[in-house]
């Protein structure tokens, strides 16, 4: 089996989402799908119930900072109870346009943090832009986790770990001018890595242009196994271990 850790199919998202999951599962591929907003909640758990190869991460993105009541939030407090619920995500900061509402996004990540250590529950978490914010608001709380797509540098990587997360690693690890990932990779080894696809985005060089899905873990895994010369057995069975490990499946 190989777990893809983070990705976004669901209907709103995709229009085949019921396919693209189920050719996954003929191809032994696990997802756990990532919800952002109330919306997509709701979709990621009827996708995680429909079928049985897929997980269910529920969350409010940064981007609904201005605009999540106590009402939705005790909303996702009731969902996070769902057996398929595997982690509280895609949760975090993002300063990428700008820090104007910085005190709302870190308002909102810290009430994420809440509900995850209230039930248990390890975290998904974007940071783009904001690694120092991110880093010292996780430290507020007991929580463990994935630090998705991550993008910080080697010496912050291992900070995280410290703290008990993994670096999810995904298509931008075989983008030719992203050595800045790779460098991260062999930094931290195997042990300390996630696969992610964060399907219908961020596809990999083979696959620019087009709209990304689990099935593209292969190229990842061929990407990973070559910069840390070791096989893509082992990077598929280290890497279920570890998911397997934080998430409970």
């Amino acid at each position: 089996m190989i777990i893809d850790t983070h990705c976004h199919i669901y209907a709103s998202e995709m229009e085949n989402a019921d396919q693209i999951i189920t050719e996954a599962a003929e191809n032994d591929i696990t997802v756990i799908l990532n919800g952002t907003d109330p919306l997509s909640n709701e979709e990621v758990l009827e996708f995680s119930r429909r079928h049985e190869n897929a997980y269910a991460a529920l969350g409010y993105f940064h981007s609904f900072a201005d605009s999540i009541t106590d009402e939705d939030i005790s909303r996702l407090d009731r969902q996070l109870e769902s057996d398929k619920v595997v982690a509280v995500g895609e949760i975090g900061l993002d300063y990428y346009h700008g820090k104007d509402n910085k005190d709302k996004q870190i308002e909102l990540f810290e009430k994420m943090l809440g509900l995850a250590q209230k039930h248990g529950l390890p975290v998904i978490v974007h940071s783009r832009k904001s690694i120092q914010d991110t880093f010292d608001t996780l430290k507020k709380f007991d929580v463990a986790g994935s630090m998705h797509s991550y993008q910080g540098s080697a010496q912050m990587a291992q900070e995280f770990i410290k703290m008990g997360f993994y670096m999810g690693v995904g298509g931008p690890v075989t983008h030719t001018n992203n050595k800045k990932v790779r460098n991260m990779v062999k930094s931290v080894g195997i042990g300390n890595i996630l696969l992610e696809t964060d399907s219908p985005y961020l596809p990999p060089e083979e696959k620019r242009g087009e709209e990304n899905t689990s099935m593209n873990l292969k190229y990842i895994t061929e990407k990973i196994a070559l910069e840390l010369d070791i096989t893509e057995d082992d990077v598929i069975r280290i890497t279920t271990e570890n998911a397997r490990k934080l998430f409970g499946i």
